[in-house]
């Protein structure tokens, strides 16, 4: 067979299988195969035989009908553009790829970690070395590359893939035809996670007749929030054989995925942004080295949830570094939306005596939001210089830190760091600040410091690091407000100098954690624009979403269990005192599907109202082993829009024996009154505790039935099997 199989390794339940052409025995590629269904697995068919082909003169035939997408996907800068018409549309057809060659391939073994390690070369001196990263009990791939220049000279590269996965699907001969489909995830401000199913058919994927055209769809994302657009993230699916190809990049800042044809098989590549996407390209000197962004990759025989959660279950390894009360998921109380920007020592100090009578000491945090700085002008975000507002805070923020910890709670501080307001003296520094065309990088109010400056980092330990631990603050709250868009000024392209300043920015991160090893991280960025493993990585948590009152927040909580773990995601549960216990049930209930982060006027609620309050915090503490460690599932009916939702969601989790089940279920415009949802069977359940405004969930056998249940309400069931 002219497709030559040259390794093949299971990883878990995973075949990693290393093909490449008979007639090119060193140009690999990679494939993935459920292991359970590899035997299924089919050979590609060898020439194209369709009528219009048979029919071209006999010179033009045979037309292979299948081709090995690279291992390691690159373009050198002065190497041949790709053919095809992809030219300024995707540079993974370059023909710099076809001159690496593999050297060497070993399996490593060390300490629970299998790597599967692949070095290659061509003759300019570029050395690829490929690892594929496999932890004892994980179900999915970490996919690490490094480029090294073995050469004399200086080579520029304007693309290089983290990634790519070719021949799917192997489990048909042909091109598949209604059978491939394309999952992506849109986002939006406060409008994360949005899923997308479109047929390779719709995308105008389908391989061309001769196989002379290349057909390419990308995503990508330019700028310092890399879940601006899309979530960095892509599936494919064979609906037929019921297989899923996944891959989820860690990406600080811009990044591409593509979904690449010109054979009967697709590949999926991403990685970098390049030049056409990101502006980007690396020059690497005599004996440099590059280390691309990870890529988690699995391929599972089952759902898209399925795929998901094995990528997701990577996203825990880093948590094992955070203080180790967080993996309690301790309950935090915001004052965002309780002043709007205007914290004063008064005021903070009231909400902390507040939640230490009327919480019951289920409230841990207590974070400070943007207000307790000093604004020069008085003005909205005029940030920058980071130092107390003395009229608010008379004594200073020990002052008012002390205080929280007095009433039982740890203080929490926000801050903005990486930007600079008009009004601070820091906005005239620009020296040490981004520039774009040569001035100061301006987005709307706002300039950045330039982490690629050893000033910057020195002047914010000062300021932040100096602050943070003088004032005995334990939570901290970093936003990120805008994107820097696709590049900036330095010695590299503008989107090689944006990867290396925030690379310093995640390094000033490391250096915070460091120097002070207890304090609790809070990834922002105008709420989840930063959704993604890198970000992730070094921090407790994520905020999940800007959406505070909105009668979406459930649709995108459940939505993003499918990209980040729901430990790590924040929710916002706005109390008023205005808010019915219809209301407060359907905003506390939502917070269980990750993260509860309180906010709002609790100071005015009545008893009653305090109650019901009450009632949810018991029972978050009692669902917190099922909400971190769950196996979650959604089904709702939505409708089309998520601002104006019309039916019901139902989101549950069961702990990985099936003995207990936690479901989470909201109630919008119209809809069935009626929701079933099957228990795992066999057995007996029982409901351990219920959280609604009234009571709404009836057991009868194996299953759960919502019945009789009010629009714009939701609510909680835990549930125990029986043991006799």
């Amino acid at each position: 067979m002219p497709l030559r199989l040259q390794a093949r390794h299971q990883l878990a339940d995973i075949v990693v299988r290393y093909h490449a052409p008979h007639d090119a025995p060193g140009a690999w590629g990679l494939s993935l195969v459920p292991a359970a269904i590899e035997n299924q697995a089919v050979a590609p068919r060898e020439n194209l035989g369709t009528p219009p082909v048979l029919a071209l003169p006999g010179a033009f035939l045979p037309i292979r009908a299948w081709e090995v997408a690279p291992l390691v996907a690159l373009h050198r800068r002065g190497d041949p553009l790709p053919p095809a018409f992809s030219n300024g549309r995707t540079l993974l057809a370059s023909p710099t790829a076809q001159t690496l060659a593999v050297r060497d391939h070993a399996a490593l073994r060390e300490n629970g970690v299998t790597t599967l390690r692949t070095a290659l070369a061509s003759p300019g001196g570029l050395v690829c070395i490929h690892d594929i990263v496999h932890h004892d009990g994980d179900r999915a791939l970490v996919i690490r590359i490094t480029l090294r220049n073995d050469g004399a000279a200086p080579l520029t590269l304007d693309f290089a893939a983290s990634f790519c996965l070719g021949g799917i699907t192997p489990f048909a001969a042909d091109d598949a035809p209604g059978r491939l489909h394309l999952h992506r995830f849109r986002s939006a401000w406060s409008a994360e996670a949005r899923h997308e199913r479109r047929s390779i058919e719709e995308l105008h994927l389908e391989r061309t007749w001769s196989g002379h055209g290349i057909q390419v769809e990308r995503i990508s994302q330019a700028g310092s929030m890399p879940v601006n657009g899309w979530h960095p993230f892509a599936a494919v699916e064979d609906a037929a054989a019921g297989v899923f190809w996944a891959a989820q990049l860690a990406a600080a800042g811009s990044w591409q995925l593509e979904l690449f044809r010109r054979a009967d098989q697709l590949a999926l590549a991403g990685g970098l942004a390049d030049r056409h996407a990101g502006e980007w390209g690396k020059t690497l000197r005599p004996g440099e080295t590059l280390a691309l962004p990870d890529a988690f990759v699995t391929a599972v025989a089952g759902t898209l949830d399925d795929a998901c959660a094995r990528l997701t279950a990577l996203q825990r390894h880093p948590l094992a570094a955070q203080p180790p009360g967080e993996r309690e998921l301790p309950v935090i109380f915001n004052e965002w939306c309780s002043s709007w920007g205007a914290p004063t020592h008064d005021s903070l100090t009231a909400l902390a005596g507040t939640l230490a009578a009327r919480a019951g000491g289920a409230v841990k945090y207590l974070v400070i939001d943007d207000g307790w700085a000093e604004r020069p002008s008085r003005g909205f975000q005029q940030n920058g210089d980071w130092l107390v507002n003395r009229a608010a805070f008379p004594a200073g923020l020990r002052a008012t830190a002390d205080a929280i910890r007095a009433r039982g709670l740890v203080p929490g501080l926000w801050f903005e760091f990486e930007a600079v307001n008009p009004g601070s003296r820091a906005w005239d520094e620009t020296s040490h600040q981004l520039h774009r065309d040569g001035a100061p990088l301006q987005v709307g109010n706002r300039r950045f410091w330039d982490f690629r400056d050893p000033w910057v980092h020195d002047f914010l330990a000062g300021r932040v690091t100096a602050l943070l631990r003088d004032s005995r603050i334990g939570y901290l709250k970093i936003d990120h407000n805008d994107t820097l868009g696709p590049g900036v000024d330095g010695p590299e392209s503008p989107g090689e100098n944006l990867r290396r300043h925030l690379a310093g920015v995640q390094q000033f991160l490391v250096r915070l954690r460091d120097g002070l090893p207890d304090l609790v991280i809070e990834t922002c960025a105008s709420g989840g624009h930063r959704l993604e493993p890198s970000w992730l990585a070094l921090s407790a948590l994520g905020s999940a979403t800007d959406a505070h009152e909105t009668p979406d927040i459930p649709v995108i909580a459940a939505s993003l269990h499918r990209l980040i773990l729901p430990a790590q995601s924040q929710i916002w549960a706005v109390l008023r005192a205005s808010d019915s216990p219809q209301r407060l049930a359907y905003s506390l209930a939502a917070t269980f599907l990750g993260r509860m982060c309180l906010s709002g006027d609790i100071g005015a609620l009545d008893e009653t109202q305090w109650g019901l309050v009450r009632d949810g915090l018991a029972a978050y503490r009692e669902a917190v082993p099922l909400i971190r460690d769950g196996q979650w599932r959604t089904r709702r009916e939505t409708g089309p829009s998520w601002q104006h939702p019309r039916g019901w969601q139902l989101a549950a989790a069961r702990d990985e024996a099936a003995q207990t089940v936690l479901v989470v279920w909201h109630r919008f415009a119209g809809g069935q009154n009626e929701v079933t949802h099957a228990l795992p069977a066999p057995g007996a359940w029982r409901l351990a505790r219920e959280f609604s405004e009234r009571p709404a969930v009836a057991l009868d056998g194996g299953a759960l039935t919502l019945a009789d249940t009010r629009e714009w309400t939701g609510g909680v069931a835990l549930l125990r099997r029986e043991t006799r």
